[in-house]
């Protein structure tokens, strides 16, 4: 059986970074860990190719040549996922689909007809696929009704991928996550119990990718990394040991939840195990949103606080941001701008909150009738809510623009990054010292010349470079990789406001929708409980 997996294409979002992959040369940012996954996770005799489209496009010899043609793809990746079906069927291919989108949504895959519809964790549905197919069965749906135990899945073929291509590998530890964010589908998809390999399966992963050859990041994709805090330090334990017998060959980033500033000891394991980011869900810093979607972790102690903890600890912040909760107040989007200068966080994803399929808030969306007809759920930084929100969204989505813009204004960018690596802490170890790759010095005297000398920023940078270089030189390197991510957000602000006020128009143009009113905010509702 010859399989042909294809990967779709993202659009333009806060992680695909083409200005700052551009710089050294490579196309994407992370590999389809899921579909490298599926090809080991199927029969072994099989024969399999992988092309991502994010790289390149399917040549019409690797159409000829599958027998089936199996696609994985997440909600932003969409569209390219639907016209991709449409051109395997157009050429007789059975196509079989899975991953969150299709899980999520199985009917719209159905509809440009997906024979196969493999949802849900793959270690469960994959073998009914394998059984199906050698029953001579042409179409089928594969659903599991629990989670699987991730102790059983195989190391991924990382071997298909063509490595050049990417600036980080993908690993996964653990699924799951432990708390109950109203608006977040990873609970819906992998549930709240966290479940873990074993450290001894991450580990061989590591060694796979070391004999491959890899020797830069690797991305640690679990959505709350400490989502099963013993099993991660565990894991952690291990890792520390085999990163210095192998001599520090990469650095790992990840996801967490902001309450791992509350455990000093699982932050100094991270970093003395070559964890250099973190990526924080943060959403707002107004209390009463963050109790309304139930983000509680967020609401024990100071959040800047928090997050100054993790700097110092060794770790540099990444965060997520979300505007448009219920009864969220006029300037959330000021509010959050204040709140990345003072905590001093270099780069935030930042969007207006989605309802996405099958979440609590969409389920309660819906029964309000408030979901917007025609609008599906999307992460991307460039769509407009999807549901009527408390407020005006025009006021909205012009808050949200004026911050998003605000965030990567240049000169604050680098101001933010300077005062985050002042702070930053850093392991005890040091890895063997190398001469960095002749891309990696042409992308640093891009920088330079772009941020040092061409643009506004150059008094800024200078002063930045050497004041790290007198007070914090060991996070040198490190410091000019997080500046040269402005190149990035320099074009990419102006896209988002491009799109989202493209879409206001538009909006607008078909009659504005007054805001929802909570029933219990009517002035009727208001006399009522007064009486």
């Amino acid at each position: 059986m010859r399989i042909l997996l294809v990967y779709p294409v993202f659009p333009k979002t806060f992680w695909s970074y083409e200005k700052i992959l551009d710089l050294v040369n490579r196309k994407v940012l992370l590999p389809p860990l899921g579909l490298v996954t599926v090809a080991a996770i199927l029969p072994q005799e099989w024969e399999f190719k992988l092309c991502d489209r994010n790289i390149r496009d399917v040549t019409e010899a690797e159409w000829e040549w599958a027998d089936i043609v199996i696609f994985s793809a997440m909600i932003v990746q969409k569209d390219d996922l639907l016209a991709q079906i449409q051109e395997a069927k157009r050429r007789g291919k059975l196509v079989a689909v899975g991953g969150p989108y299709p899980t999520s949504v199985p009917q719209e895959v159905q509809n440009v007809g997906a024979d196969y519809l493999i949802l849900d964790e793959g270690e469960i549905t994959l073998p009914m696929f394998v059984e199906a197919v050698q029953r001579g069965e042409k179409s089928g749906v594969f659903r599991a009704t629990e989670k699987p135990d991730v102790t059983t899945t195989p190391i991924p073929r990382f071997d298909l991928l063509e490595f050049d291509a990417y600036d980080m590998m993908s690993v996964q530890f653990s699924r799951g996550c432990p708390f109950q964010c109203e608006f977040c589908d990873i609970i819906v998809l992998y549930g709240r119990k966290p479940r873990t390999k074993t450290p001894a399966q991450l580990l061989a992963e590591l060694d796979y990718l070391y004999e491959l050859g890899w020797r830069r990041g690797v991305f640690m994709v679990d959505d709350n990394f400490i989502g099963n805090k013993r099993n991660v330090k565990l894991l952690l334990h291990e890792l520390k040991k085999w990163m210095a017998e192998h001599q520090y060959p990469f650095h790992f980033d990840t996801e967490a939840s902001v309450d791992l500033a509350q455990d000093p000891e699982l932050m100094e394991l991270m970093v003395e195990s070559g964890f250099k980011a973190v990526f924080l869900g943060i959403e707002t810093p107004d209390e009463d949103s963050l109790q309304l979607t139930k983000k509680f972790q967020n609401t024990r102690s100071s959040l800047a606080d928090a997050v100054h903890t993790i700097i110092k600890a060794g770790l540099r912040p990444m965060a997520g941001f979300i505007i448009g909760f219920d009864n969220e107040k006029t300037g959330a989007g000021s509010r959050i701008v204040r709140f990345a200068e003072q905590a001093a966080i270099p780069s935030t994803t930042f969007a207006m909150l989605q309802a996405l399929p099958n979440t609590a808030l969409w389920h309660r969306l819906n029964r309000e009738g408030r979901l917007r007809a025609n609008k599906d759920g999307n992460i991307n930084q460039t769509t407009l809510m999807n549901f009527i929100p408390t407020r005006p969204l025009e006021e909205i989505a012009r808050e949200y623009v004026e911050a998003f813009c605000d965030l990567y204004d240049p000169i604050k960018y680098l101001d933010r990054t300077y005062r985050c690596f002042l702070m930053l802490g850093g392991p005890s170890w040091t890895a063997p010292a190398k001469f960095p790759e002749l891309v990696v010095l042409k992308a640093l005297l891009i920088v330079i010349w772009r941020q040092g000398i061409k643009r506004e920023t150059r008094w800024k940078f200078w002063h930045h470079l050497f004041g790290i270089l007198k007070h914090n030189p060991k996070v040198f390197d490190h410091y000019l990789a997080t500046c040269a991510h402005i190149e990035h957000f320099c074009e990419y602000r102006q896209i988002v406001r491009d799109q989202i006020e493209a879409q206001l128009s538009e909006y607008l143009a078909q009659g504005q929708e007054k805001p929802y009113v909570p029933p219990s905010s009517t002035p009727e509702a208001v006399a009522s409980v007064a009486s």
